[in-house]
């Protein structure tokens, strides 16, 4: 990576702290707004969302720190970076949302039965600053693309379209006196946090567990290996992501009958200009000639091994 491919990286890492940190005032202020306007209203939807968006208070700054420690260079410690630490806060904000909305249907189902009196006026005029707050925060993280952010933008998003659906209800509540709509609206809230919650947590964990990053097809990275000019077969191939983003792969590689170890620096050369457009960051490549005696056993098992036909 050049310099300034260097320096763009940095500045886009500022825009995302300056953007997350925006969304952390905004969300703050409105959850402290939201508790007191649901316990006024007495509305179970609203304090539903309450729960959700002290979640994203957490989250966001959970995300603010973790992507200034990302930044981080890489150290005696952690060779590969901080960046992990990022994954890391969107794991620990899946763990709490989906907490917090088992919580939430544990108390709002049974008041679907026997529901209590809201203030639906009240729960009107908090919607619309719901939906202000927090389509302003949704707007200050569009286009960020780590996971951690992704799962913030997630939250806040879910909390927009949440007190859209809150200003629904409270005009249908208005107009019918059908105050089972809150429960129900807080229960329906809950249940949406929940699944979404629950997928990244398991994205989450699958890169905690070293998956092969998604979006990755290996079978076409390995044709796309395998028609390089020197290249006679590939095996040990390890490939895992950092954060969602930053991905690695490793490989081990036979050359082709007749290729020298000085040919070996334009091998690497090639193979890696491959990866790179297939969006790995960090590659390690170990060659060996084609008489070694690790080349001659994978001869005998050709069916295990992808090799040029």
């Amino acid at each position: 990576m050049n310099q300034h491919q260097h320096q763009q990286k940095d500045e886009q890492s500022q825009n995302v702290q300056q953007n997350i940190a925006v969304a952390f005032i905004l969300n703050l202020v409105f959850t402290i707004i939201e508790v007191a306007g649901g316990l006024l209203t007495n509305s179970v939807a609203i304090l539903s969302d309450a729960v959700h968006d002290f979640g994203d208070t957490v989250s966001l700054g959970l995300a603010w720190y973790s992507e200034k420690l990302a930044q981080k260079q890489p150290d005696s410690r952690f060779t590969y970076g901080y960046r992990r630490f990022s994954v890391l806060a969107a794991l620990i904000n899946a763990v709490f949302l989906l907490s917090a909305s088992v919580f939430v249907m544990s108390q709002a189902v049974p008041l679907i039965l026997h529901p209590g009196s809201v203030n639906d006026s009240g729960m009107i005029w908090l919607s619309v600053l719901g939906i202000i707050f927090n389509g302003a925060a949704v707007f200050r993280l569009k286009g960020n693309q780590s996971i951690n952010q992704k799962v913030v933008r997630l939250h806040l998003l879910e909390d927009t379209l949440g007190w859209i659906a809150v200003l629904i209800g409270a005009i249908v509540i208005h107009y019918t006196s059908f105050h089972w709509i809150d429960p129900l609206l807080g229960t329906s809230i809950a249940i949406y946090i929940a699944y979404n919650a629950v997928i990244n947590l398991r994205d989450s964990l699958r890169i905690f567990l070293q998956a092969i990053p998604d979006n990755t097809n290996q079978q076409f990275i390995q044709n796309q290996l395998l028609a390089i000019d020197g290249v006679d077969s590939i095996h040990d191939v390890r490939t895992w992501t950092i954060d969602g983003s930053s991905h690695i792969y490793t490989l081990h590689v036979v050359a082709q009958k007749g290729i020298t170890a000085s040919d070996y620096p334009h091998l690497k050369e090639e193979i890696r200009h491959e990866l790179s457009h297939s969006g790995f960051q960090f590659v390690t490549i170990e060659i060996d000639s084609f008489e070694e005696s690790c080349a001659l056993n994978l001869q005998e098992d050709k069916t295990n091994t992808p090799q040029k036909d």
